[in-house]
């Protein structure tokens, strides 16, 4: 066990000095956002009437302030500043060229009422509300059509309240599909920055049908149990940057969507160059990261490193079924240490319900050029369960330099997949040994992705995996 341990430091200190890399390659979608833009005008809540005791409604307080701010979108836009106490609101919109800034002892807190998030139209590329057919409540803060804006502050905190949406999800008595914490929808230059979310009735932060979003340095909490506490979803949404957050919550920690069946193909606006690194996270219903099951705009050039799973249900998933129709393709993944994981790796053909019965069963998902590859695990129960669709099979699924620690006697289950992999402990299944007279080509990041990889070695020894690791522990 301590050796396993100290495996496990080892691989901590290597993805700790690969940061830096990867802040560069990173910086490719985002390099130009920040969450320090001057206003030149700023206001506090409590000049619109806010009382911060954690009892009094400050809905219409939030809604005057960004009223009046609204005059100085086009004067270099405005900050409304929230001070230290607890502030009770019901939901409240953003606008444009606009800073909501949080002191480090501010505390936005959700109203109990749902009469306080009122019900508003499902996403056209979902057609329904994700969890109920018909409307869905507001999020606690959104916006749409907005350009230039920052959520922020000193480690400020905004609470759902979640716990009476998960009871009544639990006892089947919403009328509405649960609203999330943060949703900003055909929007763009988004930051959110340097906040802990807790407590969402649904999902944490949904940027929807948006481009050049950077969410970076938040902390995200909710219960190991609580239900669809998604920490950060971007869904139909391109040039997004996710990285150096801490997510501990009761669904997927990062998962990337876009769209649910016959609306999302219709809708056909794809996620598409999206960077995720320096990531923790830790669930016990869902996986570290996660592509779909809401998938049928397409998922694309996805470049995820840096990531440290512990304690979770899954590592690594894709998720889709017969009817989603769509694609995740190009996706890279690499420099992830997994710690007491029930499953690392899952790739699944037949997942989840549907939005009605009018979708196309012909309508297959395109799963192919996903390569996983410097991933050290210990504790793991199995090492993967990898399931494609039959007539459709999922290909060039490349694994490399991937060795797990497993404790069942049958460590891999694939079907209907094709692929390759290259050092890979426990061997990997017969469907990914590619054949030694061939040269597999796996993707490797970039847009023309020509790595070569080498006939694969089955038996290659732990300590041959290891040795690029200790040599970085020894500077």
């Amino acid at each position: 066990m301590r050796r396993s341990a100290s495996l496990f430091q080892v691989l901590l200190v290597f993805t700790t000095m690969v940061e830096t890399q990867w802040s560069s390659v990173s910086g490719l979608y985002c390099n130009k956002m920040s969450p320090n833009v001057y206003r030149p005008h700023s206001v506090t809540i409590t000049e619109f009437g806010a009382v911060g005791d954690g009892v009094t409604l400050n809905t219409k307080a939030f809604q005057n302030a960004i009223f009046y701010l609204n005059s100085f979108a086009d004067k270099g836009g405005a900050q409304l500043f929230v001070p230290a106490g607890k502030w009770l609101t019901g939901s409240f919109g953003l606008i444009s060229h606009l800073t909501l800034s949080l002191d480090k002892d501010a505390v936005i807190i959700g109203s109990p009422d749902s009469s306080d998030w009122p019900a508003v139209d499902p996403l056209p590329s979902y057609g329904r509300g994700r969890e109920l057919p018909g409307k869905r409540h507001q999020s606690l803060i959104f916006g749409s059509y907005l350009t230039d804006v920052i959520i922020t502050g000193a480690n400020g905190t905004i609470d759902g309240q979640g716990a009476t949406w998960w009871g009544w999800f639990h006892n089947h008595t919403l009328n509405y599909t649960r609203p999330h914490l943060v949703e900003l929808m055909y929007s763009t230059n988004v930051v959110i920055s340097n906040l802990t979310f807790k407590n969402s009735p649904f999902w944490n932060i949904h940027p929807v049908y948006c481009s050049q979003v950077l969410v970076q340095h938040v902390t995200i909490l909710a219960p190991l149990n609580s239900p669809n506490t998604d920490g950060v979803n971007p869904d139909s949404s391109t040039n997004v940057c996710i990285n150096n957050c801490y997510i501990r919550n009761g669904d997927d920690v990062i998962v990337i969507k876009s769209g649910w069946d016959e609306y999302g193909i219709s809708f056909a606006k794809p996620s598409s160059n999206i960077s995720i690194s320096n990531i923790t996270g830790e669930t016990r219903g869902g996986a570290g990261i996660t592509f779909g099951s809401e998938m049928s705009g397409g998922i694309s050039e996805v470049r995820a490193e840096g990531l440290h799973i512990v304690n979770s249900l899954h590592g690594i998933r894709i998720k889709t079924a017969p009817g989603r129709g769509g694609y995740v393709k190009n996706v890279y993944i690499a420099d992830v240490s997994m710690d007491n994981v029930s499953m690392a790796i899952r790739i699944t053909g037949n997942y989840g319900e549907h939005p009605d019965d009018k979708y196309d069963r012909n309508a297959l998902p395109m799963i192919s050029n996903i390569t996983i590859k410097n991933v050290v695990g210990i504790n793991i129960g199995v090492a993967g369960i990898l399931e494609g669709i039959q007539g459709d099979n999922f290909s060039s699924i490349c694994l490399s330099n991937v060795s797990l620690s497993v404790q069942s006697p049958d460590p891999w289950n694939c079907s209907l997949i094709e692929g390759y992999s290259n050092s890979v402990i426990p061997e990997s299944c017969e469907q990914l040994r590619s054949n030694c007279r061939q040269t597999p080509v796996c993707y490797d990041g970039s847009a023309s992705s020509g790595m070569h990889v080498q006939a694969p070695r089955h038996k290659s020894s732990t300590s041959q995996f290891l040795n690029p690791f200790l040599k970085l522990a020894s500077f």
